[in-house]
This record gives C-alpha cells, structure tokens and sequence, in this order.
C-alpha cells in the first residue's frame, strides 16, 4: 500500500466516468458434433488417415449481437458466435503422423437486461484531423448498451471422423463462406465443407455481461511515490536469482475430489483407504 505521507494524503471528491454492470450470468456450455471446417490439406490429410485425435484448441475470435426484446422494455437479446481454431494429429501410416488446423463455430443465445438509453453519444478520437475533418475526429453510439463475453479455451470433449448424410448429423451454425476473413486469415489457404466430416464435442466455460456508460462521484486519494526501489536481477549468477524464488507448493498438491462426487460403493473401490 502507498505511503500517504509523502503527498499529505489530500482526499477530494472526484467524477469519473465508467461503464456500469446491469445484468450478468455465467453459463457451463457443452456442444455436440460441431463440424471442423478444415483447409484442403487438412482435408486430404483425414481422407488417408486411419485414427485422428483433438490436442488443443482455442479461441480466436467471438461476434456479439445485440437486439432488444420485443415487448420487455429493457431486455435484449445477445446472439454470441465463437470461432476456436482446433489442432489436430492424424495417423497416416505406421509410425507416421501429420498435424493440421480447423476451425470450429459455435452459437449461444442469452438474454439480460440493459436498461433504456435515449441519448446519442459522441467521443473525440486522437487521430482527428482538425474542424475540417470533423467527421474523422468523433465517433458516435446509440442508445443500445455494450454487451461483453469472458470466456477461455474450450475442453475438447469428442473427435470423430463420420461420412456426410442428409441431413447433417452435425452442429453447424454457420457455412463455410460465412466465416470472417479476420478468422480465416489465420490459413494461408482457403477453408472447405469437403467431405468427410471431422466433428469435434466443445465444453465452454463463460460469462456474459451488459454495461451502459454511468458517471460516479468518489472519494479518491492522491497517488503517493512508492518509496521501494526497482532492483534489477544479478544477470552474472542466474542460479542466485532461481534460489530465491518461493517453491509453488500449490502446483504440486492437486485439489481434493468435491464432496459427495461418489457414491459410497464407488469410493470404497477406487480410492486408497487406510486401514
């Protein structure tokens, strides 16, 4: 904590302008069978591969819309895409193996309140070009509030490799053509709906908010000089340094099972009692 001493400690009321949390909800999401959509290459890597497993996969990119309710004032409607690009490995012969890319979309729907807005809000931008550019100098919003989407890389639950059928058993919430370029950028050839299917199983874990800008008056205190010094590392003797790391105990000590995960007959199987 600041000392409060070295500028006197001088409390004042201050405004300040920030965007306020109207609504929000968390959600444990699990989609099945959502359709990989695969460049050439990794497509004809599937075609000649006997076995292909998930490694990884994370989020690249997430589109929001943002539509109120008809007939609940101060309800909207937010229609979240995400797009996670999944790295897999293939088996194509004995011994052999060859890893490629895809990209997997997923859709939800929530719907929170946000308040009504009926002001039109204008910010100065630093790039303004002056009063003669003035339509380069200021953005505008409307009355509609800001929705936001935390989320992390999703679990791979499930790969499969199944043969296309009519219709789809898959889950597709988009085609192929309706990716953004910002997402499909990230191949350097085009992605295809080729066959034969590559579906993947997605657990999203996430939270989903909806803020409108508010102004507050607070009590704020004067930001004091820290009086500890900024100590550089003895680059001459890295192992010092090492020593005086604290040991994480913590990454080693894995978390307890939750209570009543089991039942009894399960627990007295399959874990270690003492006599």
């Amino acid at each position: 904590m600041a000392d409060l001493r070295n500028c006197g400690g001088q409390r004042d009321m201050v405004c300040i302008d920030t965007n306020r949390v109207l609504d929000s909800c968390r959600d444990k999401d699990c989609f099945e069978n959502v359709r990989v959509y695969l460049t050439g290459c990794g497509q004809d890597i599937v075609n000649h591969s006997s076995a292909v497993r998930a490694k990884s996969a994370k989020v690249t990119w997430a589109c929001i819309d943002i539509d109120s309710v008809p007939f609940n004032r101060g309800f909207y409607q937010l229609l979240i895409r995400i797009y996670s690009r999944i790295s897999f490995e293939a088996c194509t012969g004995p011994g052999s193996t060859q890893e490629f890319d895809g990209i997997a979309a997923v859709e939800k729907k929530v719907i929170l309140f946000g308040g009504e807005g009926n002001v039109s809000v204008f910010k100065s931008e630093l790039n303004g070009a002056g009063l003669c550019a003035c339509s380069g100098g200021t953005t505008a919003s409307n009355s509609l509030p800001v929705a936001v989407l935390e989320t992390v890389d999703p679990i791979i639950l499930d790969t499969k490799v199944v043969e296309p059928q009519r219709p789809c058993p898959c889950y597709t919430c988009c085609a192929v053509d309706e990716i953004p370029e910002r997402v499909c950028s990230l191949f350097q050839t085009p992605l295809t709906d080729a066959a034969p299917v590559l579906l993947v199983s997605l657990g999203f874990f996430s939270v989903v908010r909806i803020e409108r800008p508010a102004q507050y008056l607070v009590n704020a205190v004067e930001y004091s000089v820290p009086e500890k010094e900024c100590v550089a590392p003895a680059m001459e003797d890295p192992c010092s340094l090492f020593r005086q790391m604290a040991f994480p105990i913590a990454e080693f000590c894995p978390s307890s099972a939750p209570s009543g995960s089991g039942t009894s007959q399960d627990s007295g199987r399959c874990s270690c009692q003492t006599p």
